[in-house]
């Protein structure tokens, strides 16, 4: 018997996880975000509500609004010491937004449900508010500031790559420096996904479990045959191409925290400071869009539902904005000499 809240993570024999809190409610939901969600949105969906009930400290069925604005308080520190980033103390505000929307999820589960004592969800929508014309409008509880992703510079990822010490880690990184793949898709890659002589990959485990085919190229192609050839076992037992190399788990798919801890590993050897898995996908479409790549091309390579999302490769470019100024400044200017020409010709008219 465990407390709660206590995230216990379960691995069936199959390589399936799931989660658990010790609340039956609760673990209801996590099932049910498991049938509908990918395994990293699962993982924080868990921690996230972990996080929750260790702080507010109550039965779930009676957490009220007063509580969660408690949270916030107590997730947002007393601003003794903040960020110089986002001038912000605490975790970020991104980081509770979601928190807010994982708690969110749960309790509008729990009165889709209709067998609990939950009959209205303690997080608010957001705040009210009065515009002037006597228009009402709501306001977020959390304001998530748009900030541009970090991407690394060429020596940085020449530094990192010279950092890695097999061919499955120079595959998966190369996976996400030249086709800009998430992390979950590179795991999720199967064999059959591989098409070597169309230099593609199928992606079937793509964020939203969207389907699209993305070209790669022959660096991508060069490790990975290395690594299969040479490293991955003969008798792995999963067609996923990235298995664990050592160990008691040989042979069987590697995890997220197997990545993670691949790349923590590199980047201390290579002395960085920075260089994540989705660093590494924002810095091939920044590439891509540096290069002359149209913006809807990169779109379609980054698998993203609306273009909005892929806007931001255009300020992440060296040359783009100052282009677009210049040619504009140079519209001004060509207006301006012909204003001050008709001027000129007026006033020897008027003579």
């Amino acid at each position: 018997m465990t407390s709660f809240p206590s995230l216990i993570r379960c691995v069936s024999s199959s390589g399936v996880v799931r989660y658990r809190l010790g609340d039956p409610l609760v673990d209801r939901y996590l099932e049910f975000v498991a049938g509908r969600a990918r395994p990293n949105t699962l993982r924080a969906v868990a921690f996230d509500l972990k996080t929750f009930f260790t702080v507010v400290g109550k039965d779930p069925v009676e957490v009220a609004a007063a509580d969660v604005f408690e949270f916030l308080a107590h997730q947002r520190g007393d601003r003794t010491v903040v960020r110089l980033a986002d001038r912000e103390s605490g975790v970020s505000a991104r980081t509770l937004a979601r928190r807010l929307s994982s708690v969110s999820g749960l309790y509008a589960y729990a009165i889709a449900r209709g067998d609990t004592a939950v009959r209205c969800n303690p997080v608010p929508r957001g705040l009210a508010t009065r515009r002037q014309g006597g228009r009402g409008s709501r306001v977020p509880l959390v304001r998530v500031p748009r900030t541009l992703p970090k991407i690394l510079a060429p020596a940085e990822v020449d530094r990192l790559v010279a950092a890695l010490r097999t061919q499955r880690d120079r595959a998966m990184v190369a996976a996400m420096l030249l086709a800009g793949l998430r992390r979950c898709e590179v795991l999720g890659l199967r064999l059959v996904d591989v098409q070597v002589a169309d230099h593609r990959l199928v992606i079937t485990e793509g964020k939203g479990g969207h389907h699209r085919v993305v070209p790669v190229a022959n660096r991508f192609f060069d490790a990975l045959g290395a690594y299969l050839h040479d490293e991955r076992p003969a008798n792995a037992r999963t067609d996923r191409v990235f298995v664990v190399l050592k160990g008691p788990r040989r042979g069987l798919p590697l995890s997220a925290e197997g990545v993670d801890e691949i790349l923590d590993g590199a980047r201390r050897r290579a002395g960085m400071e920075h260089a994540t898995c989705h660093e590494l996908r924002h810095t091939c479409l920044t590439r891509l869009r540096e290069a002359g790549m149209a913006l809807e091309a990169v779109q379609a390579q980054a698998g993203h539902r609306s273009l909005e999302s892929t806007r931001v490769y255009l300020h992440l470019t060296n040359d783009w904005l100052a282009d677009q100024y210049r040619r504009a400044a140079a519209l001004i200017d060509a207006d301006i000499a012909t204003v001050a020409d008709m001027v000129a010709v007026q006033e020897v008219a008027t003579r």
